[in-house]
């Protein structure tokens, strides 16, 4: 139990966190648990619109995908160039002793693989969690984020995820709030048709 209660602190370390990237923006932010919730729900999002995928495998992914941030810190692609990390010690580190260690590890590996629908799934839903951030972040009047959806739309394996990204990108961040046709409430106050 004692292994179980060290890996639960740890993965409370993702709230605090940050995602790198978004120093380079100018603006947002982002915790790593944050990212993975995000993922998680995209990945659910994603499993439906693929029905012959494992729907729970997909979500599961999603929410360890970043687990060895804890460790390792969030490294963000100019970091890259520069810094090597261990993503396998950290995970092998982290997992050692839980009686579920095969499982979180095969998790991580088939993610990091990404051989697997279920694991393309999920790369597509780590990629789409960005794009919607991106998208909101643009319609706000950030424009440096054109240059890097540029890229970002590059990296989507699925179909499923190519076409819910298109989508995104497509619409207004606001427009699930801003209901169009009901123009007078937004005037008046008054929500009675």
């Amino acid at each position: 139990m004692k292994s179980i209660a060290n890996l639960l602190f740890e993965a409370r370390l993702l709230k605090k966190i940050p995602r790198s990237g978004y120093h380079f923006l100018g603006s947002g932010k982002e915790s790593v648990a944050e990212h993975s919730f995000a993922a998680a729900f995209i990945g659910y999002v994603l499993s439906r619109m693929v029905p012959e995928a494992d729907s729970a495998r997909i979500i599961e992914m999603c929410l360890v995908h970043d687990l060895a941030e804890a460790r390792t810190g969030d490294m963000n692609y100019v970091q890259k160039k520069y810094v090597t990390v261990d993503e396998e010690k950290a995970v092998r580190d982290m997992t050692a002793g839980l009686p579920f260690e095969p499982d979180l590890k095969g998790l991580i590996e088939e993610f990091n693989k990404a051989d697997t629908i279920e694991a393309k799934l999920a790369h597509d839903a780590d990629q789409l969690a960005l794009v919607v951030d991106l998208k909101a972040l643009k319609d706000l009047g950030n424009t440096y984020t054109k240059s890097w959806l540029s890229f970002i739309v590059k990296r989507f394996h699925t179909e499923a995820g190519k076409k819910l990204c298109k989508e995104v990108l497509n619409t207004g961040s606001d427009e699930w709030w801003f209901e169009k046709e009901e123009e007078d409430w937004w005037i008046n106050g008054n929500n009675s048709k």
